[in-house]
């Protein structure tokens, strides 16, 4: 079972997951969202990039329990000191990115919490305590695009020109604003749908030219159709 709740850390949710347990035996794939995870799974920890397509968990032999504390927009590279476009499209051991033996120390330490989700959120917050924050004018330009405005508009707004939008906007989300726009605009779509809105007004109301338009751009992003992935097929 999938379980997901607001995080102390700002902006942020914490959730966990036993993957291949008898009680949640669909693998769900992961769909983009412009965000980016750290992940703790029973000895290991992780990062998981920024997706630019649906990503599918593989289930092992036996139950294995996973933790993820799942950053907002543009907030973890600050924290984790990687660039996102550097981990685009990839989960990868948090010790290649850290120290490893502050890496094993903190492993051990989750590993021993009564509660991992918590043992992580710690790690994380601990963390950001350390680092410097996201940079605030990225924060406006995903809240921005959240919102729907376009891409030249909300870089006319925050003073910024192209070149140093799209410069920035690869080491804050892992790839340029027009990626982000379209992953953060497949959410509003879903979210829409899911509240049983119809396709064809969540087309509209998403700005995207047609529900034919809504429909490839849904299968390119997460590889399945709107209505396989609200269970209607």
């Amino acid at each position: 079972m999938y379980v997901e709740q607001a995080s102390r850390f700002p902006g942020a949710v914490v959730w966990s997951r036993t993957l291949g347990s008898p009680d949640d035996p669909v693998i769900r794939p992961v769909l983009p969202d412009g965000c980016m995870d750290l992940l703790w799974s029973e000895g290991r920890l992780l990062v998981a990039g920024p997706d630019t397509h649906a990503y599918v968990p593989v289930a092992g032999e036996r139950p294995v329990r996973w933790a993820g504390v799942r950053f907002p927009p543009g907030t973890a590279p600050a924290l984790l000191g990687v660039p996102a476009c550097e981990l685009r499209d990839l989960r990868v051991e948090l010790a290649d990115l850290w120290p490893a033996s502050e890496v094993r120390r903190l492993t051990a330490r989750v590993d021993a919490a009564a509660d991992p989700v918590a043992a992580l959120e710690d790690v994380a917050l601990e963390r950001a305590a350390d680092r410097d924050p996201a940079d605030p004018l990225l924060r406006r330009l995903a809240a921005a695009l959240d919102a729907g405005r376009p891409v030249a508009a909300a870089a006319d707004e925050l003073g910024l020109g192209v070149r140093q939008l799209h410069r920035r906007s690869l080491a804050a989300f892992g790839y340029g604003p027009k990626t982000l726009a379209r992953v953060l605009r497949l959410q509003r779509a879903l979210a829409l749908a899911r509240e049983g809105v119809s396709f064809a007004e969540t087309a509209v109301r998403c700005g995207y030219a047609d529900q034919a338009h809504l429909a490839r751009d849904v299968r390119e992003l997460a590889g399945r159709t709107l209505g396989e992935l609200l269970g209607r097929g």
